[in-house]
């Protein structure tokens, strides 16, 4: 089987897995709920996977979500895809998770300026802004932390909708930035079909050409680590002696 890429996403509360020849997804399945990524996300590979008539062997590459969002559910999906990808293994490629989303609610609006905000909580969002043709992507604003006014500001154009939990978190900003009211995670479909749909399109993906080392787009450091900064004045060693 050739062409064959599965697709992991485990940035928000959804996670999400599929596996076709891009951009068409042969199998997919999802699971809600934070705290079932870890137990979740292999079985839900293996299934795919089945459902596929495919195997790990028989991939060519895995595509990954690569936030910013969750600390722990980001972690989770790549770890999961690093393993998978082990020497002799699939191309790794990284997209963000929010240009996945904005590809969904683009079925809605066609190559419009689409913004994605993610709930980053303390009054903050994840945030970009998208343009998505069929064969590709323009990033208008590329993936920052902000405030919904701070993002408004920084966006060269009005956005024709704006999507996710903290749009709807923040829903008179957004309403007030857009003209229309924001749409949910809820009323989008999982966004792993949508990262193979956006696999090799112009604009979209990055390689991940050393996957020992590569990390997804946090958005911000984990609460432990920033709790550990603040106390010792200083950034947290790695353990690997990398700096960061």
């Amino acid at each position: 089987m050739t062409g064959l890429w599965l697709a992991i996403d485990t940035a928000t509360d959804v996670a999400s897995v599929a596996v076709g020849p891009p951009p068409a997804t042969a199998a997919a399945a999802d699971v809600r709920g934070a705290r079932r990524h870890a137990a979740e996300i292999l079985r839900l590979t293996d299934f795919v996977l089945r459902r596929a008539g495919a195997g790990v062997a028989d991939l060519d590459g895995i595509v990954l979500g690569d936030g910013p969002g969750s600390f722990t559910g980001l972690r989770i999906g790549w770890a999961a895809a690093k393993g998978l990808a082990q020497e002799p293994g699939p191309d790794l490629v990284r997209i963000p998770s929010l240009m996945a989303w904005a590809a969904a609610a683009a079925q809605r609006v066609g190559p419009a300026p689409i913004a994605v905000c993610c709930d980053a909580l303390r009054g903050q969002v994840y945030g970009a802004m998208y343009r998505i043709h069929p064969h590709r992507v323009e990033t208008l604003l590329a993936p920052t932390l902000g405030t919904m006014a701070e993002l408004a500001r920084a966006a060269a154009e009005q956005p024709a909708l704006v999507i996710g939990d903290g749009a709807v978190h923040y829903a008179d900003a957004s309403t007030a930035w857009s003209g229309l009211a924001p749409i949910g995670w809820e009323a989008l479909p999982p966004s792993a079909p949508l990262l193979l749909a956006l696999q090799g399109r112009e604009g979209a993906g990055e390689p991940i050409t050393d996957p020992l080392t590569a990390e997804p787009v946090y958005g911000r450091p984990a609460e432990a680590q920033a709790r550990w900064e603040a106390a010792h004045g200083r950034p947290l060693p790695d353990p690997s002696g990398r700096p960061r």
